[in-house]
């Protein structure tokens, strides 16, 4: 059973830095496509970035050239870096876990599992 356990977030000011991770307790942690997801309040959970069971990734263009996902599949552990962050950035930040062997998307509906969410605040 995959269980995702993210940590990392907190308050930060404008134009720091921040790295999430996410922790899999399950043991296919190297045959899934990973993804982060964010939310805020009364908005749709919005896709950030993919990375494959290939190491391919894929971002959200609202974060391309700040944020980095990376992924160490001995820790099956999912990462996030963040850097450059602004206040739009602010939102609970969400790892997501798809099927086995599969190509990601940015669709909230590919994901099978999900963490319980770390709130990310950046203040201007």
């Amino acid at each position: 059973q995959v269980q995702l356990v993210e940590s990392g977030g907190g308050l930060v000011q404008a134009g720091g830095s921040l790295r999430l991770s996410c922790a899999d307790s399950g043991r296919t942690f190297s045959r899934k496509s990973m993804g982060w997801f964010r939310q805020t309040p009364g908005k749709e959970r919005e896709f950030v970035a993919s990375i494959s069971w290939t190491v391919s990734t894929n971002y959200a263009d609202s974060v391309k050239d700040r944020f980095t996902i990376s992924r160490d599949n001995v820790r099956s552990t999912l990462y996030l870096q963040m850097t450059s962050l602004k206040p739009e950035d602010t939102a609970v930040y969400y790892c997501a876990a798809g099927p086995d062997w599969t190509a990601p998307n940015q669709a909230s509906a590919f994901y099978t599992y999900w963490g319980q969410g770390t709130q990310v605040t950046v203040s201007s």
